[in-house]
């Protein structure tokens, strides 16, 4: 899940206040199993790493916000923790889910990762670029060079703006 490593270690550099609910963690395992093909127990244990790194993240009380909602009926969870919070971005891939009649009311963003982790590199430039050497210099199998991870956030996750501007700015710093 490089998305998430990298959007945590920058939550972890206190870039922004990363948030989640039970729901939510409850979609990650089951993602981390169905789409990652960890086993039930591995993404137990990474859930609970997350749970435990972030302990200020956790949403609560956010149930009866829930049947107000008028976004996508499988996200409205989302969105009734987020207002809970008073956040101000929802990151999500699933845009669509979130109308901006649905988000517009409560003043909440919704941005994608691309989208969103370009606003970090845009703000943060030297501490994006240090977070990703360190996930690079910690790959062992197989290893990896900043571009080859450029490459595959690119490739694979769905970050094309984002890997760009990476690549590019490593370009204008070296």
């Amino acid at each position: 899940m490089p998305t998430t490593d990298l959007m945590m270690r920058m939550a972890d550099a206190r870039h922004f206040r990363l948030l989640w609910s039970q729901d939510i963690l409850e979609e990650v395992e089951k993602n981390l199993v169905t789409q990652l093909r960890l086993s039930p127990e591995a993404a137990r244990r990474r859930v609970s790493a997350m749970r435990e790194h972030f302990p200020d993240a956790m949403v609560e009380d956010y149930a009866n916000l829930i049947p107000a909602m008028t976004n996508e009926e499988k996200d409205r969870h989302v969105l009734a923790a987020a207002i809970r919070a008073n956040a101000e971005l929802i990151v999500t891939s699933n845009t669509k889910d979130f109308p901006v009649t649905s988000v517009g009311p409560y003043e909440i963003d919704v941005r994608t990762p691309d989208d969103f982790l370009l606003d970090q590199l845009d703000l943060h430039p030297d501490d994006v670029l240090q977070i990703t050497f360190d996930i690079v210099a910690q790959m062992q199998n197989p290893s990896m060079t900043l571009e080859g991870y450029a490459q595959a956030l690119h490739d694979t996750m769905d970050l094309p703006l984002f890997a760009t501007e990476l690549t590019h700015l490593r370009s204008r710093k070296a």
